[in-house]
């Protein structure tokens, strides 16, 4: 097959396009069932859904009927500092207004369109940065957008090659999962009831405020930058932090997020405790983790709201003792050592996926199907 026999097509013609829809918030019981409820602050930097942060019930899910997605949609977030970020729903999924979903026909491999939707995702994510206003796609013109496909067949075995090295990344990531469970284990073990006492985390330790940078101002490199969202900002060629550190996402919807860098970082619209502070700082990251829900309800300001040190310094806590702390470091230190190497890992499947995807999906590389394997 030439790449001649490649085509353009529409996102209208390649399935249904389903806008989503939120059921009404002031009647609580539309939420709180075994329905996800997909929004644009949901971990979007991911191939599939594993979870949400609300689920909606029967009744939400009646109030929004047609907005049902199958699994195997393809959603595109459409708005915002998110627009352009793509998932494949894992099981029927409702979304919010602000993403519009393809639900592919048999004549597309949903794998396939879920990839031709990243570089055409990423696009739009370049250009809502060069936009002042903030930047809406509504179902017209996301149905309007095109993309160029292959035969059924050849669509079946580009994404089987992409697939691979996604489905060995997850493999990791799921390790990983299971490495920091082991961490939290230790730590109820060592800790019960960490958060009962009577003192401070501020009597042991204050979160530093990270230094401003826009994406515009970053200079090209492999540092991320971390502000108020669950993945890095932008990159930039310098870090502010040692490693390893946490960083604390300070605004937005997801302010008060924590996550521990195995790298060094920029920490820009975020707090961190880093190596240089601490060198208890899986212990410090463990504690926050397990609280994550307690420093989300902490967040102060109804437009945007915010987190900053002074929120995680007054947190109570039970009078910790500095030799159980470093016992607890020593023990699972070798846990987040193997989790760095996994990172490590997944880094290089990425760039070898990310190398091969645009090559792959424009037809300049092409992958030999079983009949011409035989004929040859």
């Amino acid at each position: 097959m030439s790449s001649s026999e490649w085509r353009e097509v529409k996102v209208s013609e390649i399935g249904k396009i389903v806008t989503g829809k939120t059921p009404k918030t002031a009647i609580s019981e539309n939420y709180g069932g075994n329905i996800p409820f997909l929004t644009p602050s949901d971990d979007m930097n991911i191939k599939k859904v594993k979870s949400t942060a609300r689920t909606l019930s029967e009744m939400g899910l009646n109030s929004v009927k047609n907005c049902l997605l199958p699994a195997k949609s393809i959603c595109v977030s459409c708005i915002g500092s998110d627009l352009g970020k793509v998932v494949l729903t894992s099981e029927p999924t409702v979304t919010n207004q602000q993403i519009n979903s393809i639900v592919p026909d048999e004549k597309f491999d949903p794998d396939f369109i879920y990839y031709g939707m990243t570089i055409l995702g990423k696009h739009l994510n370049y250009l809502s940065k060069t936009s002042t206003a903030v930047p809406i796609i509504n179902k017209t013109t996301f149905s309007n957008f095109s993309i160029i496909v292959p035969s059924i067949e050849e669509q079946k075995a580009i994404a089987h090659i992409l697939s691979t090295l996604d489905d060995k990344i997850e493999v990791n990531n799921q390790i990983n999962k299971t490495l920091e469970n082991m961490a939290q284990a230790y730590f109820d073990d060592m800790f019960p009831n960490v958060a009962a006492g009577d003192t401070t985390i501020g009597e042991y330790i204050t979160p530093k405020r990270g230094k401003n940078l826009l994406s515009k101002d970053a200079i090209s490199g492999e540092v991320p930058v971390i502000a108020g969202g669950l993945s890095p900002a932008t990159y930039h060629n310098v870090s502010n932090t040692q490693s390893p550190v946490i960083t604390i996402s300070a605004s937005g919807a997801n302010a008060g997020f924590v996550n521990l860098w195995t790298v060094p970082v920029w920490s820009s619209d975020s707090s961190f405790i880093d190596y240089e502070m601490t060198k208890d700082v899986y212990f410090w990251y463990v504690m926050l983790k397990k609280r994550q829900k307690e420093i989300y309800d902490s967040q102060t300001g109804s437009a945007q709201p915010h987190i900053y040190p002074k929120h995680i310094t007054i947190m109570p806590t039970i009078k910790l003792n500095v030799d159980e702390i470093n016992l607890y470091t020593k023990r699972v230190t070798p846990l987040f050592k193997k989790i760095a190497n996994n990172l490590y890992e997944i880094s290089k499947l990425q760039l070898i996926r990310d190398t091969l995807l645009p090559k792959l999906m424009s037809g300049e590389i092409r992958v030999p199907l079983d009949e011409e394997c035989e004929a040859s």
